[in-house]
């Protein structure tokens, strides 16, 4: 059973949306007016929109009590740039500070208590604390609506970036974990990306899967077996042979439960299914099918 919410009827929409479509990164986006003032405020509406170019998209909202734009949507009106800070656990308190609607006057890098350092292609200064900080020309500004809560979508070309060398390897790749992301959530709820839960999953685009409508029905079926472990199985492009199903048949475990359950078989799958299910938390595909097709 599903519940309906919509748009423009239900008064929990907003809320509810805002906590559904999440994790969001947030741009922690400065900003620089005709007449050289600085601004600092975050936005969770945001995300990586093309390669070549790099494109990024954010989107300022309209003030609900009023419908007014927001200063840093007025400064890229007045000059197209900005530098996209990305915003990691170190910075998180002060980040949702800068997003107090301070007077226009007001320079949160000194209200929330960054530091501002200059950036080479474009006026806006960089957060030296963030880890990474992405120097923008605005190259549109799509208007979605002029009511009250109605976005603003920034169309931003990354023409430089700047990663702090702490988070990076010999190899120059960002270490995932030591980036420390934060992300929006709905409400005051945020989350931190840890080491504790990263997890890898196989790209399908570099092997043709077989397929879960290919798995046999009493893997399909199995009442042991999650939806992530069904997408595992079938993202092989072939199954182990008959060799070495047979050959791990000769191992101590496996001969122990096929003794423990002659005759039963019923039980003896579903014990062959739980040993598999660990084989693919562990990331090992190949021996969980070999274990599936003893059965």
């Amino acid at each position: 059973m599903t519940k309906r919410f919509d748009p423009y009827t239900h008064p929990q929409f907003d809320d509810l949306i805002k906590h559904a479509v999440a994790p969001r990164p947030i741009c922690f986006a400065s900003t620089i007016d005709g007449s050289g003032r600085v601004n600092l405020s975050p936005f969770s509406y945001f995300n990586l929109m093309s390669q070549r170019p790099p494109i990024c998209v954010f989107s300022p909202l309209r003030r609900i009590r009023d419908g007014s734009t927001k200063h840093t949507l007025e400064n890229m009106r007045e000059v197209p740039q900005v530098v996209i800070n990305i915003v990691d656990y170190g910075m998180v308190q002060q980040q949702s500070l800068a997003s107090t609607e301070y007077a226009k006057e007001v320079n949160e890098f000194d209200k929330a208590g960054f530091t501002p350092t200059a950036s080479e292609l474009v006026m806006p200064p960089r957060v030296a604390e963030s880890p990474v900080q992405l120097e923008c020309k605005v190259r549109e500004i799509i208007e979605l609506a002029d009511s009250p809560g109605a976005g603003s979508l920034v169309v931003a070309e990354v023409l430089r970036m700047h990663v702090q060398e702490q988070v990076l390897d010999d190899g120059n790749r960002i270490d995932q974990a030591k980036l420390d992301l934060v992300a929006r959530l709905g409400g005051d709820w945020y989350c931190r990306v840890t080491s504790e839960n990263l997890f890898r999953v196989a790209k399908p685009l570099r092997s043709l899967g077989i397929g879960v409508d290919q798995l046999p029905q009493h893997i399909r079926l199995s009442p042991v077996l999650t939806g992530n472990h069904l997408g595992q199985l079938g993202n092989v492009e072939e199954l182990p042979s008959d060799e070495e199903v047979e050959a791990l048949r000769t191992e101590s475990e496996i001969c122990d439960m096929f003794n423990a359950f002659i005759g039963d078989k019923a039980t003896l799958q579903i014990h062959l299914h739980r040993k598999a299910a660990e084989f693919l938390d562990a990331g090992d595909v190949h021996k969980a099918w070999k274990v599936l097709l003893l059965d």
